[in-house]
């Protein structure tokens, strides 16, 4: 087939794929034919919209048309795989996944892959290293790949290690990819360094890789910044000027709790509204999404889980409650707006809290050294694979850092993912502390980014385009430096105050432990599997959430390292009374145990002491407590801390024996929620019926 000839199909396949009217672009051309009759490599940075799924796909059918095997599609969000499935049935392209939402249809897809009745598989960076699909079915489809695609290329880079780090184990993959089999990286946020280092991981620095970067602007994103003073403000705007937004959005929130909060003050204020983020159930994620393709609802409250392939051309309008932490992050974010209509909303309304949660998500990043070699020495020393659960107790990291350390140290080479867990590879391995500590510059400098891109008085989509080092970046005309103002900062005093006493409603569920760790046994602690009703808490209170708007920003300040101990202020006294009152308990607690502070033993027995007071409650006593060292991070080195440090002395037990009701047991906070789980259990088997755990703050 020639050159016109296949050009002409893939302007017919366009026209299936994305209306009658619909055109090649020439730079959209120019990126199919490299990878279709030169087979080069190529990288295309192209603002959202452009049409980057159009080449793949458009791709993808002409190489199959030529008898090339299936398109390979890295995809990193399940969102994003449902709706490129959906666009290449429309460009006529077979697609499968193979994912964690599908379990029961991989050995069907895998079949149909090994037997070419599948165009396109898309998989998650993950899944190339899943034992099974590495050993079984990578080998074949790299042998017989027509082509490889690496969608939002930019995780590489932005994410880096403690988001995506399987993204990295691609530049072995395309080592692995026979001579002359195309790869394409596409993206649309990516500053120089991005680009390097995309180039760098995915070997495109070669003389023949094509490089289509294009203009990033979009004429239909107003884009505005306003400062409201507190959380409740913001709130408030929101529901005053909701209504004047066109048509449907997004409010993107930087945690999970006040994509909630946000979400059930707009529906209290008479708006359909839904809250959406990476714990929202997969089927009510689809289900909210086609809500609001479909305009049935006004707002969807958001994490970051809602962005890469979420595709809604008539959005129209994208807030941000609280600033991303770079400009990578909030252009990726904003480019879901605006797609298909002539204007769009971008609004940014940033908080004081902000940085707190910048601070807070930068705790998570790459562990030290000692804590990295924990792991690799514990599995050299094993001499047969470990699982993640059976590794957590030999190992100072949470459950969660312990996974994303793994899967470093697998892209590194150290150890190696099997069936039954993991394995230490023996091969030679460094501790990258340079590049980690380049990260973690890097994010500092871009969360000052986001700061000077709130205060500047230019034109913010030019400071915009600039971060992402776009060389056709312009003063756009139309945001709120460039034209005026459109949006008021006024709000009511009423609403205010209701968005004020939604806020500081008191009141946050504690579930208690249901399960003892794995592996205490090797920590000379005899507590193993279920934790029996005989000792097991009821469901408890927390005041409120550390990572909340609400009472959050005052809990935070309360457990500051700067703040000194002392008894527990009145307002938070007040606010405890109401969560009591409102909770529906089965029987009303008879007593008040506290549990020994060694940090602030004074906020706790003067809490303790209040609510006795207050609610006619016996003060029982309190529970003895040791300094247990170092907070550990995980499960079950906590535990193991835990432990051996409470007690509950004769005369606390004397007198927890004669009682006959339920135990409000009082600590100040809690984080793995060990401490309150052993208390428990020492109260319990002293002889009490139930225990009702209340703390002022819970991390979760």
């Amino acid at each position: 087939m020639d050159e016109q000839a296949l050009r002409n199909s893939a302007e017919n396949r366009l026209r299936a794929l994305a209306g009658d009217g619909a055109t090649l672009r020439e730079d959209q051309w120019t990126a199919i034919k490299a990878l279709v009759v030169d087979r080069r490599r190529a990288l295309v940075v192209q603002r959202t919209g452009w049409g980057k799924s159009a080449v793949y796909f458009l791709a993808t059918a002409l190489l199959r048309e030529l008898g090339n095997g299936p398109t390979v599609i890295v995809s990193p969000l399940l969102a994003l795989m449902r709706n490129q499935i959906d666009a290449a049935a429309r460009a006529g392209v077979h697609a499968a996944t193979i994912n964690s939402a599908n379990l029961d249809q991989w050995q069907d897809v895998q079949a149909d892959v090994l037997a070419g009745r599948i165009d396109v598989l898309l998989v998650s960076p993950e899944r190339l290293n899943n034992p099974d699909f590495r050993d079984t079915v990578l080998p074949e489809l790299t042998a017989s790949a027509g082509m490889l695609v690496v969608d939002e290329a930019h995780c590489i880079s932005d994410w880096g290690h403690d988001f995506r780090p399987d993204y990295r184990r691609l530049r072995t993959l395309l080592t692995e990819l026979p001579a002359g089999v195309p790869v394409l990286a596409t993206t649309a946020t990516a500053n120089d360094r991005v680009v390097r280092d995309v180039a760098d991981q995915l070997d495109l620095g070669r003389k023949d890789t094509l490089v289509l970067r294009g203009e990033l602007d979009r004429a239909s994103l107003h884009l505005g910044v306003l400062d409201l003073p507190t959380p409740q403000a913001r709130m408030a705007w929101l529901a005053e000027h909701l209504g004047e937004l066109p048509g449907s959005g997004i409010i993107y929130t930087l945690t999970v709790a006040s994509a909630h909060e946000v979400a059930s003050f707009l529906r209290d204020n008479g708006f359909e509204a839904a809250a959406y983020s990476g714990k929202t159930d997969t089927a009510e994620r689809e289900r909210i999404e086609q809500d609001l393709l479909a305009n049935r609802i006004k707002a969807v409250a958001a994490t970051s889980a809602l962005g890469m392939g979420f595709d809604k051309p008539d959005l129209g309008f994208v807030i941000h409650l609280g600033s991303p932490a770079s400009p990578i992050a909030y252009y990726q974010q904003i480019g879901r707006a605006g797609r298909g209509v002539d204007r769009a909303e971008v609004l940014l309304l940033p908080g004081t809290e902000d940085r707190a949660i910048w601070k807070y998500f930068a705790s998570l990043a790459f562990p030290p050294e000692p804590a990295v070699r924990q792991v690799v020495d514990a599995l050299s020393a094993s001499g047969r694979p470990l699982s993640t659960v059976a590794l957590e107790p030999q190992c100072d990291l949470s459950r969660s850092r312990l996974e994303m350390v793994l899967k470093v140290l697998d892209v590194d080479g150290a150890v190696r993912r099997v069936k039954g867990g993991w394995v230490a590879t023996g091969g030679d391995w460094q501790y990258d502390g340079e590049r980690y500590r380049g990260i973690a510059e890097a994010r500092a400098a871009e969360q000052q980014t986001m700061l000077d891109y709130q205060s500047t008085s230019s034109c913010r989509m030019e400071f915009l385009l600039r971060q992402l080092d776009d060389p056709h970046a312009t003063p756009c005309g139309r945001c709120d430096n460039c034209s005026g103002p459109r949006w008021s900062t006024e709000v009511s005093l009423d609403r205010v105050q209701e968005a004020d006493e939604r806020l500081r409603r008191p009141g946050v569920e504690v579930d208690p432990r249901r399960q003892w760790p794995s592996g205490m046994a090797k920590l000379d602690v005899p507590l193993s599997g279920r934790i029996g009703t005989e000792v097991i808490a009821a469901p408890g209170r927390a005041l409120g959430r550390l990572t909340d708007v609400g009472w959050g920003n005052r809990l935070r300040d309360l457990f500051s390292a700067t703040t000194e101990d002392g008894p527990v202020p009145g307002d938070m006294v007040n606010a405890c009374v109401q969560v009591l009152a409102s909770w529906d308990w089965a029987e009303r607690p008879v007593g008040v145990v506290t549990i020994g502070s060694q940090s602030r033993p004074k906020l706790v027995s003067s809490l303790g002491e209040r609510l006795a007071t207050i609610g006619r409650l016996t003060l029982l006593g309190e529970i003895g407590s040791e300094p247990s060292g170092e907070h550990r991070a995980n499960s079950a080195l906590r535990l193991a801390q835990v432990w051996p440090k409470l007690t509950v002395d004769a005369h606390l037990a004397e007198r927890l024996f004669t009682v006959d009701g339920p135990v409000l047991l009082v600590d100040d906070r809690l984080d793995t929620g060990w401490t309150m789980t052993v208390a428990t259990k020492l109260v319990r088997e002293a002889g009490v019926p139930a225990v009702l755990p209340f703390v002022l703050a819970t991390t979760t």
